[in-house]
């Protein structure tokens, strides 16, 4: 999923609709279809796979920071202490939500996961108002009172907690409201991060190479690439997300993500064959409901004066 950026101004005129529709398109169908990239390292163990994401992640990002002249601003950042601090505690969030959804992906809960992106918008919402005061109209709360219901539905009729789900959906919401607050662009956050991971990143896989536990230049080339991999698969669709913002109206963006989580169940119920069932259907459906109404109601609010 995307690393939260500044919006583009809601309402505004796109200059380049068709070119922004294709970013857009691009970068939520790759998203969605992390799954495929994942199910290909089910050999490696999660923690495993987050190291290398965050260490050919910060490769990538570092070069192409470098190719746009913006290494000044780069060195700038790692120099205010206080900045730093802030992007500290927002890449512990980041690398939960990558973790967790590595493990989602290799244990058969993709379902779960794309759960988690759907209903991912409406806890922005619930942490908009808990954390900065902002207000709901009946629409909105409406909305969430139908996504709460289907996780309710899911906890009584299975008797389990999605805990896989809420756990993505608010580590990836707390990380967006924090990224939100910072301003800055999602590029040069998630190099920041990414840059401050990558020194465990590396500890840890040298520690795994050298207990003959690592599985890079250990098994076969195909696992060599794929691991290399991590770093163009995570900054490419972010490249793609930042041209569609430029691009497209925000509340264009806000349908088209969708995408994403719904790739992401057609996977996990027509290519995985996980399980769907009643529950699974009452679950869903609520949350489809819920998104249904949360999008109309920004819909209307977009087209008022």
């Amino acid at each position: 999923m995307p690393a939260p950026s500044r919006a583009p101004v809601a309402g505004a005129a796109s200059e380049h609709p068709l070119s922004g529709l294709a970013h857009a398109l691009g970068c939520f169908s790759l998203w969605g279809l992390f799954p495929i990239y994942f199910k290909a390292l089910n050999h490696v163990p999660p923690l495993e796979v987050l190291m290398h994401r965050i260490l050919w992640s910060v490769a990538v990002l570092l070069a192409l920071m470098l190719w746009q002249g913006r290494g000044p601003v780069l060195l700038a950042t790692f120099r205010d202490w206080r900045r730093l601090r802030f992007y500290v505690l927002t890449s512990v969030l980041i690398s939960v939500n990558w973790l967790l959804y590595i493990w989602a992906v290799q244990n058969n809960r993709i379902l779960e996961a794309s759960l988690g992106y759907y209903i991912n918008p409406l806890v922005n919402v619930v942490l908009g108002v808990l954390v900065l005061g902002e207000r709901l109209n009946p629409r909105q709360w409406s909305a969430v009172a139908i996504a709460a219901s289907g996780v309710l539905v899911m906890v009584i009729g299975q008797g389990v907690f999605p805990w896989v789900a809420l756990t993505l959906a608010l580590s990836f919401g707390g990380y967006g409201l924090l990224r939100k607050k910072d301003g800055r662009s999602a590029m040069l956050g998630l190099c920041v991060e990414t840059a401050l991971l990558a020194p465990v990143a590396l500890l840890v896989i040298s520690a795994l190479a050298a207990s003959g536990a690592g599985a890079f230049g250990a098994r076969d080339r195909t696992t060599d690439v794929l691991l290399l991999a991590a770093g163009p698969v995570t900054v490419v669709p972010l490249v793609l997300f930042l041209e569609a913002g430029r691009r497209l109206r925000l509340s264009t963006l806000g349908l088209i993500q969708y995408l994403t989580p719904t790739l992401q169940f057609l996977l996990g119920v027509i290519v995985y064959r996980e399980a769907f069932t009643a529950i699974h259907w009452a679950t869903f459906g609520c949350i489809w409901l819920a998104l249904a109404l949360y999008s109309a109601d920004a819909y209307l609010h977009q087209q008022s004066p």
